[in-house]
């Protein structure tokens, strides 16, 4: 059986920046609020009448990881894309990435798991590899989360957090067991959905109601139980990390880089504190691009290689929290 590690990264974000001063201009906040409740500055929204997408940042991304790899889209044989804002209600982005990258027809899968998706997504891609079905998957995370959010101050608890953008990894068979991904571990705990969601459209809310309807509905904006996703998030970070070390008899002091989901500054530095990690052990972006949620993972991890944080040999862990409430972790050897 083998393991597969990543050979690859690359991201993607738009080029305009949003600071908080300028949300303060479109609703009643303001820079001290923001930072104080998340930690974030400024994040990338798509400008209007651009070329990006979903997909179509995917794949910009995935270009610079296939090209950092040393391969070709040709090499390419599987494709997951993780992201909860599809360009289309269906089909999903993966198929729109092996068409706008001119590969094979080779298979595609889109993972619908918000915050904690690439994390999903790599461990769905290293079942693949694992089994030798196949040697080297693109994953992406992306996400285009500015053309659904409300931006009047009765959105202003959501609106702020969230930001544009994609990142891909390319992960590819190895054959040294102590090597790459060594384990990955996932959770959900669906009793919990409504706390972090956006309701419609669905299948109670379709689109003979959508026509009708001349009232605004508010289930087509994200609602979130900001204080009730917190207090789970810090119990279940720390739980599917320590469950990551256990499994591969490792302690806290074996971290050498810890990249959480950028879901809130406030919850990074909770989990940091806990583990006792100093700031050279956790790699955070959130204060640049807000909560990215399926991207959040892949951009700041390939930040952190960029900026030559990981050397070969590093115990790497990847941790996610988010919607659903689903979460999962990565235990990677570098």
């Amino acid at each position: 059986m083998y393991n597969s590690k990543i050979i690859g990264l690359g991201k993607y974000v738009p080029d305009n920046v949003v600071t908080n001063d300028d949300l303060s201009k479109m609703m009643d906040t303001n820079d001290a609020w923001i930072q104080e409740r998340t930690g974030i500055k400024e994040r990338r929204w798509i400008k209007e009448g651009t070329e990006d997408t979903s997909a179509v940042m995917g794949a910009k991304a995935a270009r610079i990881a296939i090209e950092r790899a040393g391969l070709t889209k040709d090499d390419i044989d599987f494709i997951v894309f993780a992201t909860l804002s599809p360009d289309y209600y269906f089909p999903g982005c993966g198929v729109q990435i092996q068409d706008m990258l001119d590969m094979p027809t080779i298979g595609a899968l889109d993972v619908r798991n918000q915050c904690s998706g690439f994390v999903y997504a790599i461990s769905v891609a290293d079942q693949f590899i694992k089994t030798g079905m196949y040697k080297n998957i693109l994953v992406i995370g992306a996400e285009y989360h500015s053309n659904g959010l409300d931006k009047s101050t009765r959105g202003r608890g959501v609106t702020v957090i969230f930001g544009d953008g994609a990142g891909a990894a390319v992960l590819s068979r190895e054959e040294d067991n102590t090597k790459g991904i060594l384990s990955t571990h996932l959770h959900s705990e669906g009793k919990y959905a409504d706390k972090l969601i956006v309701e419609s459209p669905s299948i109670g809310h379709w689109v003979p109601e959508i026509l009708e309807s001349k009232e605004e509905d508010l289930s087509y904006f994200p609602y979130m139980d900001g204080q009730f996703v917190f207090k789970n998030a810090v119990v279940r970070f720390s739980e599917v990390i320590m469950e990551g070390l256990m499994k591969n008899g490792l302690q806290k002091e074996d971290i050498d880089m810890l990249i959480p989901h950028q879901a809130n500054l406030r919850i990074a530095q909770f989990i940091q504190k806990k583990f006792g990690l100093g700031d050279d052990k956790v790699f955070n972006n959130i204060q640049k691009y807000g909560n990215t949620t399926a991207a959040s993972v892949i951009i700041a991890l390939t930040e952190a290689w960029e900026e030559g944080k990981l050397k070969e040999g590093d115990h790497l862990v990847l941790a996610a929290f988010g919607s659903g409430f689903t979460w999962a972790s990565a235990i990677i050897k570098w």
